[in-house]
């Protein structure tokens, strides 16, 4: 799972960074509204404007087929295939070209180093469709041009022609794909490990609850016993379905292998300390 502290309590708060901010994403919700506590205790789905219904005749296909396995190849297919359609070459690239030039290489770079060009490309992403702020990579980013400066040079040297909308289609099918295995449930319980708990701490709450930020996008896990080898101190999180971005079993060949690791939307979370 990959690691990453977050910016210390010393920062502004989420509340009044988003008050001062543009509200603008492209997604059916503010930025405020979907970095709030509040939607973490009462979510809603979440959309990215016009990619469902820009890719409708693939989502009405994979509707029909009853094997998650299916569903995920034909996802990859489509995926790997959609971008290089519309682009004038004089021949079709092999598969290696494709992938190397694909979401599955960001997801694979993110693994290796979540601080990396990868993990720029992922937290600008979400940071454009979503509107949620970055506040960590490689360091904290409020707190320096330099840090911002590094962030946006990671980004340039990550991205790839048409990656954000590989993305938008992967966040847009595993929110299918969650709604397919977890009929009625509105979050799900995931752990996260951490060796600098007070540095993510916006408020304290009763008892062992808190108000954390998390970064524009996290780590997390569904096993536990896997978050306490990534921190001495361990938080449960009930996180809403619309916040989880990709997880390791979405895919027939999973791509973030032996952690049940899941990549989730940041902002405001209420989180449970777990004793050892």
């Amino acid at each position: 799972m990959a690691s990453m502290p977050t910016a210390s309590a010393e920062l502004a708060t989420a509340e009044d960074w988003y008050v001062r901010r543009s509200p603008l994403n492209r997604c059916n919700l503010s930025p405020g509204a979907i970095a709030s506590q509040a939607f973490q205790a009462a979510p809603c789905a979440l959309e990215i404007a016009w990619i469902r219904q820009e890719n409708r005749a693939f989502f009405d296909l994979i509707a029909t087929f009853e094997d998650a396995a299916e569903r995920g190849a034909c996802f990859h297919e489509h995926v790997l295939s959609r971008y290089w359609m519309h682009e004038e070459r004089t021949r079709w690239p092999t598969a290696d070209e494709r992938l190397s030039a694909s979401y599955v290489a960001v997801l694979r770079g993110w693994g290796v180093d979540s601080n990396g060009a990868s993990g720029a490309v992922l937290k600008g992403w979400a940071e454009h469709r979503f509107g949620l702020r970055a506040i960590w990579h490689r360091t904290a980013l409020p707190r320096s041009d330099l840090a911002h400066e590094r962030y946006a040079s990671d980004l340039m040297r990550g991205v790839m022609a048409g990656i954000g909308m590989q993305l938008d289609l992967l966040y847009t099918y595993c929110q299918d794909e969650l709604r397919r295995r977890h009929p009625g449930q509105r979050w799900l319980t995931l752990y996260r490990g951490t060796h600098d708990a007070e540095a993510y701490v916006v408020r304290r709450g009763n008892g062992r609850e808190e108000l954390v930020e998390f970064n524009t996008v996290s780590s997390f896990t569904a096993d536990r016993e896997v978050a306490w080898a990534f921190g001495s101190r361990v938080w449960a999180v009930q996180v809403p379905l619309g916040k989880v971005v990709y997880f390791s079993a979405l895919l027939p060949r999973s791509l973030l292998l032996g952690e049940e690791e899941y990549i989730v939307l940041g902002g405001d979370h209420l989180v449970r300390s777990l004793v050892c």
